[in-house]
């Protein structure tokens, strides 16, 4: 920073505990177009509020997804769940017969702001892309990231908001459900916990409520061979993959050193009734 006002931010933010001082200052002093409008987004980060909300964007898998106030701000570790779900949707495209006018269909369910389902786009090309979410606000961010390429968002809760016309034909369902435990929630960073939703973030007792009724349902809705994908901890994630063996679906466990991330991965094996 040059200027006394980027010293000043700076010295604002790391006051407020923000470890990246430099780094922020840099992107609100980008951001803000007047020293009103700056002032203003320099008073909601110190306040607590998340970067990406303040910013209105958030990285992800090298996109810029737009962010509201309230959504869950997707989390770098996720992209991990998103490169194994472009890759199987990869192999959907490339195991359809020649001439086929069918892309894959990739369903980001739970999706908040989208930023799975538009990383697999990016990643897989052409695809049949849903996305769907209980969160009124994060469905209003998903349409503005997915609906420019072609996306459906839907509203509503899990498999309830899909097309009816999807049963049995989805080659890749990548699901980022809530998974903290609810008695865990007081535990989190206060830009989680007091500014994103909760029903983001609240798994139930053992963080697992949504993980069960995803995997109890999904067999119904993918085609022979098609996968689903959960993110999850590495705690987790056992029993996770018990859940999806229950549900009839060949399940196995990724995880990923560098990025902290764990994946559970379930396959509609065609030969399993």
């Amino acid at each position: 920073m040059t200027t006394e006002t980027g010293f000043e931010i700076v010295a604002r933010l790391r006051a407020a505990g923000c470890v990246f001082a430099e780094d922020e200052a840099a992107l609100l002093l980008e951001t803000g177009a007047t020293g009103a409008e700056l002032e203003e987004l320099v008073e909601r980060r110190v306040t607590g509020e998340p970067l990406e909300q303040v910013l209105g964007w958030a990285e992800f898998a090298g996109l810029r997804m737009r962010v509201l106030p309230g959504v869950f701000v997707p989390r770098r570790r996720t992209e991990f769940l998103a490169a194994e779900a472009a890759s199987l949707a990869k192999r959907a495209a490339e195991a359809a017969p020649v001439g086929s006018e069918h892309p894959p269909v990739v369903v980001d369910l739970c999706c908040g702001v989208g930023a799975i389902g538009a990383a697999i786009a990016d990643a897989a090309g052409p695809l049949h892309l849903v996305a769907a979410d209980l969160d009124p606000v994060a469905v209003q961010a998903a349409r503005l990231n997915l609906e420019p390429i072609g996306g459906l968002v839907f509203e509503g809760d899990l498999y309830d908001a899909l097309p009816a016309e999807l049963r049995g034909r989805v080659d890749v369902l990548a699901v980022n459900a809530p998974y903290v435990p609810s008695e865990a929630i007081a535990t989190m960073p206060p830009e989680a916990r007091d500014h994103e939703a909760r029903m983001a973030l609240d798994g139930g007792g053992d963080g697992l409520d949504v993980h069960r009724r995803v995997a109890a349902s999904a067999r119904s809705w993918l085609a022979p061979g098609g996968a689903l994908l959960i993110e999850t901890s590495v705690g987790q994630a056992p029993l996770a993959a018990a859940f999806f063996d229950l549900a009839g679906l060949d399940a196995r466990i990724l995880h990923d050193d560098e990025a902290d991330a764990t994946v559970v991965v379930g396959v509609r094996a065609a030969d399993r009734a």
